[in-house]
C-alpha cells in the first residue's frame, strides 16, 4: 500500500518531522509530495492526503488520460515536473469546477482524486484524497467591505470544511475577538456574539446587531461567567499549550458544544501540543489553505 502526503508550500519541514513522529519516512519525494509505504497517518501538515495510490503507465497523453477516466470521473493535477506533459493529459480528464466557493456553503462532495506524472512514461493516482479541494486549496468570493482584516477567511474555510456553522440565533463566544473579523463572520451568520479581547473591536462589528464585547482576558475568563455557548471560537495570539488548558477547561465545564481554535505556533512547531489537539476525541486537526504557521482544531 502506498500513501502520500502533499506537504503544505512553505511548511515541508513541519510533514517531514510529523511523519518522522509516526516512524513513517519518504521512499521518495515528487516536488512536495512525498510518497510512502503503508496506509495513511493523520498529517495535520499535510494540504492533502492521497489514499491506495496507485503507479500507472502513461506511455501517451492519451492512454494516460483513460487509464484515468477507467477509474472515475474527476481528477486534479499536481505538476511539479513534466508541467507541459501534464497539462495536455488534464484537457483530455472531464473538466472539474474550480469557482470560488461563495460562503456559506458546504465544500464539494464529489470524490476528487488526484495525481501527477512521476516521469513523462508513468504517472501516480489516487482516487480518494482528504481534501475535497484540488491540492487542498480553496478560494472563496471575499467580502472585501466588511471585514476588519482578512482572518475572517480562516473561520469561513473551517466551517465550510464541517459543512456545518452557527444558526440564527445561536450563542458563540469568539476569543481573542479584536478586531473582529470573526465576530464579523458569526454576527453576520445572524448568531448572538460574545466577544472577549482587552482590545476593542472595530467600531462597525461592535455595532452589529447580536455583538457583546467583553474587555477582559480570554484566559482569565471563568466559563460560568459566560454560561452556555452553542460554538466556542478562538484565533487567540497564544502558545498552544496554553490554548490546550484553555480548551480543555471549557470542555470539562461542559458550557461549550463545539470548537473552531487556531493553534498559532511562535518559533519552533510544537508537534507535543498538536498531537495533544488530535487526540481529543471526535477532534480534526488540520492545515487550512489560509493559515500560516498554524493548525486548526475542530470539534463539532
Amino acid at each position: 500500500m502506498t500513501t502520500a502526503y502533499l506537504a503544505v508550500e512553505g511548511l515541508e519541514a513541519q510533514a517531514h518531522e510529523e511523519l518522522q513522529r509516526y516512524g513513517v519516512v519518504p521512499r521518495a519525494t515528487h516536488g512536495r509530495l512525498l510518497i510512502c509505504d503503508g496506509a495513511a497517518v493523520a498529517s495535520a501538515w499535510s494540504a492533502n492526503v492521497w489514499h491506495d495510490c496507485v503507479e500507472l503507465p502513461a506511455a501517451s497523453i492519451g492512454s494516460a488520460a483513460r487509464a484515468l477516466r477507467d477509474i472515475q470521473r474527476n481528477w486534479a493535477m499536481y505538476a511539479p515536473l513534466h508541467h507541459r506533459r501534464a497539462a495536455l493529459v488534464q484537457d483530455k480528464l472531464p473538466h472539474v469546477s474550480a469557482r470560488p466557493v461563495v460562503f456559506p456553503a458546504a465544500a464539494p462532495s464529489a470524490p476528487l482524486g488526484s495525481w501527477t506524472l512521476l516521469a513523462p512514461d508513468r504517472l501516480l493516482a489516487a482516487a480518494h484524497c482528504s481534501s475535497p479541494f484540488a491540492n487542498g486549496e480553496v478560494a472563496f468570493v471575499e467580502d472585501r467591505e466588511g471585514p476588519p482584516n482578512r482572518a475572517y477567511l480562516k473561520v469561513w474555510e473551517a466551517l465550510t470544511r464541517l459543512g456545518r456553522w452557527p444558526q440564527p440565533g445561536e450563542r458563540c463566544l469568539d476569543l481573542g475577538a479584536s478586531p473582529g473579523g470573526w465576530t464579523y463572520v458569526l454576527a453576520k451568520l445572524g448568531a448572538q456574539v460574545v466577544a472577549v479581547d482587552k482590545a476593542p473591536l472595530d467600531p462597525r462589528v461592535a455595532a452589529m446587531a447580536g455583538v457583546e464585547w467583553r474587555g477582559e482576558s480570554a484566559f482569565a475568563l471563568d466559563p460560568a461567567s459566560v454560561g452556555p455557548v452553542d460554538w466556542l471560537f478562538s484565533d487567540i495570539v497564544c502558545y498552544p499549550a496554553r490554548l490546550l488548558a484553555l480548551v480543555e477547561r471549557w470542555r470539562a465545564s461542559g458550557l461549550a458544544r463545539n470548537f473552531v481554535c487556531t493553534l498559532k505556533f511562535q518559533g519552533d512547531t510544537d508537534h507535543d501540543s498538536a498531537e495533544a489537539f488530535a487526540a481529543i476525541p471526535g477532534a480534526r486537526l488540520l492545515h487550512l489553505h489560509h493559515n500560516k504557521h498554524e493548525l486548526t482544531f475542530m470539534l463539532a
